[in-house]
């Protein structure tokens, strides 16, 4: 196949750039604790500087990879899909997760919310970043809002993106994995304080698992 024809693919959102995919537990926010197959998608451009999975930010990298593939895989595992990145949002993500609820599995996603919201989703993470603010309705769609603090300035941060969800959206405070040990007792003090807010930690750090 040309690489023409490889690139209008993966613009149609029908190939994908596929980092890696994965059955483990969910570690974080809501669903912690929950067995999900993991698709990791290529691509993202928001830059955080506490990025655990900086490879992930150069799509090219990463082989673009037919969705009838990746749904095939992930349906031998869970019926529980965890679509995260990179940013997955900057694909077109109706086709796979039409495909996906084609075979009755769930579909949930991770994203900043930087791009236009597609696809069809079960559950939305929404984990804003201070670098590119999300866009659109996702506010109005999301199911979860995480922030990650890595420092005080991050609660304020927070709870102006608070502000913007719908009433029924679940808000979590996550300590940044580098700076846990500071910013836990902060975290753990602010929600004492403001019990609108929940405590997500990632879980499956502490399991050893992916």
């Amino acid at each position: 196949m040309k690489n023409e024809e490889v690139l209008e693919k993966v613009n149609k959102g029908v190939y994908l750039p596929l980092m890696e995919e994965f059955y483990t537990i969910q570690g974080e926010g809501f669903h912690k604790g929950t067995a999900a197959y993991f698709i990791r998608v290529g691509g993202c451009d928001v830059g955080c500087h506490w990025c655990d999975v900086k490879e992930s930010w150069n799509a090219e990298t990463h082989p673009p990879t037919a969705i009838e593939q990746i749904v095939d895989n992930a349906a031998k595992y869970s019926d529980t899909i965890v679509i995260t990145g990179g940013e997955p949002l900057m694909w077109d993500m109706d086709p796979i997760t039409k495909a996906l609820k084609d075979k009755g599995l769930k579909t949930h996603i991770e994203t900043s919310g930087a791009y236009t919201l597609s696809g069809d989703w079960d559950w939305i993470c929404l984990s804003p970043k201070k670098n590119k603010l999300p866009e659109g309705r996702i506010y109005d769609e999301a199911h979860e809002l995480k922030v990650i603090v890595y420092n005080k300035h991050d609660l304020i941060f927070a709870e102006e993106q608070a502000a913007k969800t719908n009433t029924d959206c679940i808000l979590y405070l996550q300590p940044e994995w580098s700076v846990r040990d500071k910013v836990v007792p902060m975290i753990v003090d602010y929600v004492m304080k403001n019990p609108k807010w929940k405590v997500s930690l990632q879980t499956h750090k502490y399991l050893n698992i992916p």
